[in-house]
């Protein structure tokens, strides 16, 4: 069997904002591999502890995770605070996903190790937008 690379690992708790950018990454030809996970706690169990999702495993061969700070379960920051203190997962770039760019915990995940933050747009052509500068950010920070 062979595995599956999951290029994207959005983690997302919010049907609408999840929905928006999906569409958003399949307008820029980007949802092949991407996999959506609803709180931290899919997060965790994804990563982790083998857990399955949409038939697939976690095989390391992320390239970025999109991370939600505020969800239900386990929040984002605990998500954070786990991936970079293991050293399996301390690598994966983590682009935090914000409502404001005046959040005072951008901050905070700067510190645990988010490679970015992003703030949420409202609109599908913002959320198209933030996917054209995610790929820009790859090109200019990452070599795959």
């Amino acid at each position: 069997m062979e595995i599956e690379k999951i290029e994207i690992l959005l983690v997302e708790d919010n049907v609408d904002d999840a929905n928006m950018t999906l569409r958003a990454f399949k307008s820029q030809n980007l949802d092949k591999n991407v996999l959506l996970l609803k709180n931290g706690e899919e997060a965790i169990d994804f990563i982790f502890n083998n857990v399955e999702f949409d038939h697939k495993k976690f095989t390391g061969l992320t390239t970025v995770i999109l991370l939600d700070l505020h969800m239900p379960k386990i929040d984002g920051f605990e998500v954070l605070k786990k991936l970079k203190s293991n050293h399996a997962t301390k690598h994966i770039p983590v682009v935090v996903l914000t409502g404001s760019d005046e959040d005072p915990s951008i901050e905070v995940c700067r510190k645990l190790g988010a490679s970015n933050y992003i703030v949420k747009p409202v609109t599908l052509e913002g959320f198209i937008k933030v996917v054209l500068q995610l790929g820009h950010f790859w090109s200019d920070n990452f070599r795959f």
